[in-house]
């Protein structure tokens, strides 16, 4: 599935001076220079070229290329393949710490980490496809839009960290996964008529898997229960207690006190009652990328 090969990494850049830039850890940028530099260091001093070492740990030449000039994030693999490739003796190894305290944007860095351990996830999106459906051209269409604008470089770390965290489809023991979308959210050109089809696409192919069920509430429904808040989502965590999600205009945050977990949990139910079954939601979907 777009988004989730195990083996792709994320384009990066240097956060922007701007408020969006402050998101992000100060010296993220430096981090990545630095795991560059020392990356294309030791595959010189191992005499390979970067198709070489590329093809030795399982990624392109572009990928080792980007990742040497701190553009993309190094997964963990990539650190342990090309440190026993160039014979590093555990020195690559050792910024795996450090990458993955820069992989997140600080606003969700507790949400990624909720998500990477949680047995089942609940969303309501009312104003756009959940993140963790998103295409990459989606995300990008989406950041574009942000006003004040942002930097090119900025973008290309939001995206890598919204698709960064698509990695849930591949986890196994998989999680049960549930999705409510507005209707409108499939139906606004996000990026142009060419990006929505995709979009469309990519929400087929997610809702075929198992563990995941994609629902459409209709525009027309005179009776909403989503309409008293906006998007949110539901954790409940591999050990501990279910969690809440909330998204607003400038804030994000985890929501852990009981009762208010458990009136999210009585609205989520009332909304996936309300929406269409997921079979009928894939029917819709299907029919609104045939006629896209």
């Amino acid at each position: 599935m777009a988004g989730t090969e195990p083996n792709q990494e994320r384009d990066v850049g240097a956060a922007a001076d701007d408020g969006a830039g402050q998101d992000w850890d100060e010296g993220a940028s430096e981090v990545l220079e630095i795991v560059g530099r020392q990356v294309r260091r030791w595959r010189e001093r191992a005499g390979l070229t970067q198709a070489e070492l590329g093809a030795a740990i399982g990624y392109t030449e572009h990928q080792v290329s980007a990742v040497e000039r701190g553009r993309r994030i190094p997964k963990a693999v990539f650190l342990e393949r090309a440190d026993e490739a160039v014979g590093a003796q555990g020195l690559l190894e050792e910024f795996r710490e450090d990458v993955e305290r820069v992989r997140y944007p600080r606003k969700v860095r507790d949400l990624a980490r909720l998500e990477a351990s949680a047995t089942e996830l609940c969303a309501y999106a009312a104003h756009q496809i959940h993140g963790l459906l998103q295409t990459r051209e989606y995300s990008e269409a989406l950041y574009r839009m942000h006003r004040p604008m942002l930097d090119e470089s900025v973008i290309d770390r939001y995206v890598a960290a919204r698709m960064e965290r698509q990695e849930i489809f591949n986890r196994r023991p998989a999680p049960f996964l549930n999705f409510v979308q507005e209707q409108v959210t499939l139906e606004r050109p996000v990026g142009g008529r060419m990006v929505r089809r995709g979009q469309l696409g990519r929400l087929l192919e997610i809702g075929q898997l198992r563990n995941v069920e994609i629902q459409v509430m209709p525009t027309e429904r005179d009776d909403h229960a989503g309409l008293s808040g906006g998007s949110f989502l539901l954790l409940e965590p591999a050990s501990g207690p279910k969690v809440g999600h909330s998204e607003a205009a400038l804030f994000n945050r985890v929501i852990t006190e009981r009762k208010d977990v458990r009136i999210l949990e009585a609205r989520y139910g009332i909304i996936r009652a309300q929406a269409l079954t997921p079979r009928e939601s894939l029917a819709f979907i299907e029919k609104a990328l045939g006629e896209a």
